[in-house]
């Protein structure tokens, strides 16, 4: 694409007046290369200006449309570069395809809460239930684990595993409350200082592997490596080395006793009980899949092994045979959510897809994957996708604001500019933030014609329902040629296409030609779940 073309066809994006195939181009282009994208915004931020400029000399011009006067003072853009440029941090925006999903640029920095992460439990029960998932960060203020084990670890490299029933704080990096409960810490050197305040005293370590038990109006402080100080309240400090121990109550009485290093899990013998409980788990898992192969409804089903390097192939596991099999694009081998190597596809590099075909039409459909997502930095993050979008052609994928978006294609020949839709897209609220990059989620839509209803679920719940309007029901969708994990194909000889691969990894993906209930979702997720 030549400058000249660039240049016309951001004027006849800004007029509102591209056809389709143009606008294609357009946003292709925008999405692969900044100076079009620095382009676009000048002329957005000029033609904002000279709108308001304008307003200073009467309503002869304050009537006329921002594209309007901006066509008819071409002849003043130099001048105005330099300005339009310190306008961008506030009137920059992505172009969206869709006039339903508007998507606002933000000059806003990504941060997140938290001092440390949950990497490991086994048979868990929290009080905070919604937040305390594996890999998720610690939420703030006082947390209760009412039964099970934890392992947690904090940003200053201080492993803990906690035995419930447990309250405790976190509250820096560096320091924690334990108001109750079995906790054992391994400190390494570039966190020697570590604190760990109880109800009867403080310890402050000195380099070292120590516990603490807190019951009954008791602490107990066990060192099984290196030193540390303990500080009880109202009374002298203590120095306890290795192999050493004590217990303080409330009346201050001390008892010195050996360290009970058997008494408290430690993050070695956790790791390997982890590894037992997921190795257990996929055999399980592998077994109810077996099952799931033969259901009827199963169009396609794809395990995400990395296949060998020359045939790049993926067998089609739904014994229905109506799909074949698929074809790996660049994805590279990745480890899949039971932590086995080469058993998932990371799709992070540009162009990376499984390409498959999917022949028929279908009344309903149900989508379902295992996914693990580093970010969302396209303005379109994909799942499955259809070549193009043709008619009655859905489209599955994740927004960068964290939304999943489906979509099947009603209407052809739309006219954008007088807010004609060619689609209703089913958004649900945002489900993924930058805490939850790197945790395998399963993700499923139910496009339900019969109840003309679309469900989207996370980790087998349902996360929203909305119902079909009457005008966009779609009773036979087509598939066709599509994409797992990417979009669009460079069209004739124009190399360009929208990034839209998906950054992170899938070890799954299902299509079933007839809506899972809520129930079946459930099961799916509950035998799944690493």
């Amino acid at each position: 694409m030549t400058r000249r073309e660039r240049s016309e066809l951001i004027d006849g994006l800004i007029d509102g007046a591209l056809p389709e195939s143009d606008f294609l181009r357009i946003e292709a282009e925008l999405s692969v290369n900044p100076a079009a994208r620095r382009e676009y915004y000048d002329r957005l931020a000029l033609g904002a200006m000279l709108e308001a400029e304008a307003r200073t000399f009467g309503p002869a011009l304050i009537d006329r449309s921002a594209s309007s006067f901006w066509r008819k003072t071409r002849w003043i853009a130099a001048g105005m570069a330099a300005a339009a440029a310190l306008s961008l941090a506030t009137l920059g925006g992505y172009l969206s395809k869709s006039t339903e999903a508007p998507i606002v640029a933000s000059a806003v920095e990504q941060n997140a809460r938290g001092f440390g992460l949950l990497v490991g439990e086994s048979d868990t029960i929290w009080s905070h239930a919604e937040a305390m998932r594996v890999g998720a960060l610690l939420p703030a203020g006082p947390l209760r684990l009412d039964s099970g084990i934890a392992q947690i670890e904090l940003f200053s490299g201080v492993s803990l595993v906690v035995e419930g029933a447990a309250e405790f704080e976190i509250v820096s990096p560096m320091q924690m409350i334990v108001s109750s409960g079995r906790i054992r810490a391994r400190v390494p050197e570039a966190a020697h200082g570590f604190q760990l305040q109880s109800p009867d005293g403080q310890v402050v370590d000195l380099g070292t592997e120590f516990a603490v038990n807190v019951a009954d109006g008791r602490s107990e402080v066990h060192v099984f490596d290196g030193e540390v100080e303990w500080h009880p309240q109202n009374a002298a400090m203590h120095h306890l080395g290795q192999g050493q121990a004590l217990s303080w109550d409330e009346s201050s009485t001390l008892i010195d006793r050996p360290a009970d290093e058997q008494g408290f899990i430690g993050v070695d013998e956790f790791t390997a009980r982890l590894v037992q409980d997921r190795t257990s788990r996929r055999e399980h898992w592998l077994q109810f899949s077996a099952r799931l192969q033969h259901d009827p409804r199963l169009v396609a089903y794809y395990r995400m092994a990395a296949p060998q390097q020359w045939s790049r192939r993926l067998d089609n596991r739904a014994t229905s045979e109506v799909v074949g099999e698929g074809a790996v694009v660049g994805a590279a081998p990745a480890s899949d959510r039971w932590g086995n190597a080469a058993q998932a596809l990371d799709f992070s590099p540009t162009g990376s897809r499984v390409r498959v075909v999917v022949p028929g039409e279908y009344r309903s459909l149900t989508l379902m994957t295992w996914v693990k997502i580093n970010s969302l930095d396209r303005w379109y993050n994909s799942l499955f996708l259809t070549d193009g979008h043709e008619l009655h052609e859905p489209h599955w994928q994740i927004m960068d604001d964290g939304r999943m978006f489906f979509s099947v294609k009603k209407r052809e020949g739309v006219d954008r500019t007088k807010g004609e839709r060619d689609k209703h897209i089913y958004f649900s609220p945002p489900f993924w933030h930058q805490s939850l990059s790197g945790q395998w989620l399963m993700l499923a839509t139910v496009y339900d014609v019969d109840q003309r209803r679309v469900t989207h679920y996370l980790n087998g719940a349902p996360l929203s329902r909305e119902t079909m309007p009457e005008d966009y029901v779609v009773e036979n969708v087509n598939i066709g040629a599509a994409s797992i994990g990417n979009w669009d194909l460079p069209i004739r000889e124009d190399p360009h296409f929208a990034v839209r691969n998906l950054n992170g990894s899938m070890d799954e993906f299902a299509l079933f030609s007839a809506p899972l209930t809520d129930e079946e979702i459930a099961e799916i997720y509950a035998h799944g779940k690493p």
